[in-house]
């Protein structure tokens, strides 16, 4: 099995009055749930009881979360649409206000309709979904070119240990300290993954073990103390 057996961590569905699905990744490992968010308080809620968690997969909620909150904005004039983002930013922002990826990809929203001031509220609107999309599929290139740089530092029959969770379901796809460990596997080698648990929130329980199950590496769950 590889990389494809796990389902995208999150995604937009459809056009500008599309919806983010997303994996409800509080109902780990017990069952796979899909989360609609079809309203930037869906969004916020979900970011804030950790539905969606990882810095980078944040981030890119963060961004889409903004075209849910913007999308049927009233507003008349771009003095108008700005001031709507900005109260949609400021929400989102409070979600998780320590979230360095969550504020990031904010304010690139906020640069982004800065630098259309001439754009209508239609465009406005189309090209933050656009740019939401952008962070979304720069954050997999970047996962998959970790894969790529570090795999040759996962040999054949090595054991690794990992702690709390930096794979698919913290970024956009494929993971950060995982993704080497998906390329060698890909690749035919056959190594084994010992996961620490992570208290409190068991991270590495609920979701390192899970998602490495599921494209089939050989992962050995550890309690934190061992």
């Amino acid at each position: 099995m590889g990389i494809e057996s796990l389902p995208r961590t999150i995604e937009w569905i459809g056009g500008l009055d599309g919806h983010v699905r997303m994996i409800d990744q509080t109902r780990l490992p017990g069952e796979l749930v899909f989360l609609e968010c079809h309203d930037v308080d869906t969004m916020w809620e979900a970011i804030k009881v950790l539905r969606v968690r990882g810095a980078p997969a944040i981030g890119v909620a963060a961004a889409m979360g903004v075209v849910l909150g913007v999308r049927n904005c009233k507003g008349k004039t771009q003095k108008e649409f700005i001031d709507h983002l900005n109260r949609v930013c400021k929400h989102l922002a409070s979600s998780r206000p320590t979230a360095v990826n969550l504020t990031w990809a904010l304010n690139r929203q906020r640069r982004l309709a800065a630098s259309m001031p001439d754009a209508e509220i239609p465009e406005l609107k189309q090209a933050l979904l656009d740019e939401a999309k952008k962070i979304r599929d720069e954050d997999e290139a970047m996962c998959r070119a970790i894969g790529r740089h570090g795999e040759s530092l996962i040999a054949e029959g090595c054991g690794v240990l990992t702690h709390c969770n930096a794979g698919s379901l913290a970024t956009a796809y494929y993971g950060t300290a995982l993704a080497p460990m998906y390329t060698a596997h890909e690749k035919g080698r056959r190594f084994r993954v010992f996961a620490d648990e992570t208290r409190p929130l068991l991270q590495g329980a609920r979701l390192t073990v899970w998602e490495l199950m599921q494209v089939g590496i050989d992962a050995t769950l550890l309690c934190d103390s061992m």
